[in-house]
């Protein structure tokens, strides 16, 4: 179900809280830095698939900030003579130098929380940060990365990126818990994401070239919503063809279609 583009804020649910979150972009369609997120329900994976419960947040448009009224313009000072001085730097604002610490002590919590969950499931990994410009959508500053390296870690990405999706969960809420807000760092593992990404991005382009070459709609392989969204926004500048999502659950998919 997609929002009305007059709707400026909606109830989205899915597996994670990751999932209830881009199943809320999709339906404002809207990018994360657009958009507030309250944590309704964490969602609980249950006891062996028993007692299980969907995650729960409202997703809202951030509001647009009022425009301030221009400063009275000064008279021009009379000119002083001239000297030779060195210039001297502008001092960063409070509010740069809280944004600048936030993000800086959020990717380091990050950092050490990922390390030490490493370390207690005997995996020897090493943890790297780093800006995430491949993963970055159009006209969004790049997140914070922190990429998984070492051998043999198929372990920790799983079917369909369950095993990543619920790691990354973990280090999300537990750097959460000491900021006091919710964080948007990605964690990944040798590049799967970037690698995933791009061949979304390439199959949702073949798909549609052959639904406008052969005028018929198609349908993709079951996604999570992270990955389907990737699809719609792979998509969404193609003016000959349409996407949207159907199904529930884990069976959830998108099908192109062509526009007539």
């Amino acid at each position: 179900m997609e929002a009305r583009k007059s709707e400026r804020s909606v109830v989205a649910s899915g597996r994670t809280v990751d999932d209830a979150i881009a199943n809320g972009l999709t339906m404002l369609g809207a990018r994360r830095d657009e958009v507030d997120v309250q944590i309704i329900k964490e969602g609980s994976r249950g006891v062996l698939g028993i007692g299980a419960e969907d995650a729960q947040v409202r997703v809202s448009i951030k509001p647009k900030p009022k425009p301030e009224p221009p400063p009275p313009v000064p008279q021009a000072p009379p000119p002083a003579p001239k000297t030779e001085e060195e210039p001297v730097a502008e001092a960063p604002s409070e509010e740069d130098a809280e944004t600048d610490l936030d993000e800086t002590t959020g990717a380091q919590i990050g950092h050490e929380v990922l390390t030490d969950m490493l370390r207690l499931m005997g995996i020897q990994a090493t943890v790297e940060s780093k800006l995430g410009y491949e993963l970055a959508d159009e006209d969004q500053l790049p997140p914070t990365v922190l990429n998984i390296t070492g051998e043999d870690l198929g372990i920790l990405i799983g079917r369909r990126g369950e095993t990543l999706r619920a790691l990354q969960y973990l280090v999300r809420l537990m750097v959460g818990h000491r900021l006091k807000h919710w964080t948007d760092l990605v964690v990944d593992v040798e590049n799967y994401r970037v690698r995933r990404r791009a061949a979304l991005e390439s199959l949702a382009s073949r798909v549609a070239e052959e639904v406008v070459k052969t005028g018929r709609s198609q349908s993709l392989e079951p996604m999570p919503a992270y990955e389907r969204r990737l699809v719609h926004i792979a998509l969404r500048k193609n003016p000959d063809v349409t996407t949207q999502s159907f199904g529930e659950g884990e069976k959830r998919k998108v099908t192109v279609f062509p526009n007539q």
